[in-house]
């Protein structure tokens, strides 16, 4: 009998070599020659799925959100809602090997978007719906003033750190300080957050551009 092929799991593999690809070496070294030795096939094998370099990048872009956002709908909503903010942001934060390769991608796509509507809109989209969902949040917690300003905040909070932990790794225990302290100032609470641990990062990474 022939061999049944998974399409959408074909797909999904080839986007994550190309996540991975663009984490290491960058954009500019993405191509279907690149992402098919990446991935142990042939180019005219990539091709069967993704015709152009564009769609494969507009599909990663898709798959690199949808890791965040997988992530962040791990976060438990019973926590403080100050808390609960945190471990959100961290789940968007280069702080272990996959959300640095993903963090990377995000930043070489978002340069890539100034450029390409396709790429644009897909970003856009993503916003919106994490926009809506931390503002919804915020009023199921009680927080109903401004909420879509603090979710925007939030969220400026979230990418402005991650920028900087892609090219400053050494100063991360310092940027996550800045975090807290800027979470103290958006959501008021009780006391300062305990230092960030590695632990910390494997509960926030159990489950996402």
């Amino acid at each position: 009998m022939p061999k049944t092929v998974d399409r959408d799991e074909q797909r999904r593999q080839i986007g994550a070599a190309l996540l991975q690809l663009v984490a290491e070496r960058g954009l500019d070294e993405v191509s279907v020659r690149t992402v098919a030795a990446a991935t142990g096939r042939s180019p005219g094998a990539v091709q069967k799925y993704f015709s152009t370099k564009d769609e494969m990048l507009t599909f990663a872009a898709e798959l690199a959100g949808e890791r965040v956002e997988r992530r962040m709908a791990g976060v438990d909503s019973a926590l403080p809602l100050r808390q609960a903010l945190r471990e959100l942001i961290l789940t968007t934060l280069p702080v272990d090997a996959e959300r640095r390769a993903e963090a990377t991608a995000q930043l070489a796509f978002a340069v890539r978007a100034a450029h390409h509507p396709g790429l644009a809109a897909i970003r856009r989209q993503v916003d919106q719906d994490i926009r809506q969902a931390l503002a919804g949040w915020l009023e199921s917690a009680g927080h109903t003033t401004h909420a879509t300003a603090v979710a925007d905040a939030v969220i400026a909070l979230s990418d402005g750190l991650a920028l900087r932990m892609l090219y400053t790794p050494q100063e991360h225990e310092h940027l996550l300080a800045a975090l807290d302290r800027s979470l103290d100032a958006l959501i008021p609470g009780p006391g300062p957050e305990p230092p960030y641990s590695s632990a910390g990062a494997s509960s926030c990474s159990a489950s996402r551009r």
